[in-house]
């Protein structure tokens, strides 16, 4: 059933107006929906509505709410990527897919050994957040995800996490798994995930997670390519708290 974010002021009684260009092009010229066929809604409030199509008009869609609730479609606490971007392809792979896995929002961090300048990633953050979008009507989340604006290694481990989880060299002795067995992470917690770029972390950038005390956690001994570790790292942190 096909999927789309709605504001709660459009909802009224037992009615769904889509009234917004994007959603109406989509499906009434894209899906070429007709009166009867239902679609999956979904406000800001996380409420999800099963609606069947009464109404198409010029520009307007008008939907019968048929059954709602509160989505649960959540991983249970907060889970953020900072991660240094990558070329084209293989930065959409990752913002797609760590979309899908549930995070609430990735930082671009720019790195010694970033592959792309401070400029470009600004240029790309516009794209990245509507990447996101899509993605997030394609896996029906509940909450779409926040591409931030660029921002250094420094910054982004200033802000208020609750746990950081920094990605690092093969060579690191302290592994996810033993990691999380130690320190489990609780429900609404805010988790951050630092991975770093093709190159990996310099020795400046070590130095500085060591001054802030921070734990370095391999994937294993297997060489991983970047976009592979955020699949890898995101995927067994969320099945470790699943799991418990």
């Amino acid at each position: 059933m096909p999927h789309f974010f709605v504001k709660s002021n459009n909802i009224n009684n037992n009615e769904i107006i889509i009234d917004d260009k994007e959603n109406f092009n989509h499906i009434s010229k894209s899906l070429r929906a007709k009166i009867g066929e239902k679609l999956l809604l979904i406000d800001e409030n996380q409420i999800q509505y099963e609606t069947v199509i009464f109404e198409i008009s010029k520009n307007i869609i008008k939907c019968e709410i048929k059954n709602k609730y509160k989505s649960n479609r959540d991983l249970g606490f907060n889970l953020f990527l900072a991660q240094s971007p990558l070329r084209s392809d293989a930065q959409n792979f990752i913002i797609e897919k760590a979309t899908e896995l549930g995070v609430r929002g990735i930082y671009p961090v720019v790195t010694e050994n970033c592959v792309l300048k401070k400029s470009v990633i600004e240029a790309k953050i516009e794209k990245w957040q509507k990447c996101m979008y899509e993605a997030s009507k394609q896996c029906e989340r509940a909450i779409i995800p926040i591409c931030y604006e660029s921002i250094s290694l420094e910054d982004v481990l200033d802000k208020n996490f609750d746990k950081v989880l920094v990605m690092a060299e093969r060579s690191c002795k302290l592994s996810l798994k033993n990691y999380l067995i130690e320190n489990p992470i609780l429900k609404n917690e805010n988790v951050l995930v630092v991975i770093g770029p093709e190159g990996g972390f310099s020795q400046k950038e070590f130095d500085f997670f060591k001054d802030k005390n921070l734990c370095l956690i391999t994937l294993g001994d297997l060489i991983l390519k970047a976009e592979t570790a955020v699949v890898v790292a995101l995927g067994n942190i969320i099945y470790e708290f699943n799991g418990r």
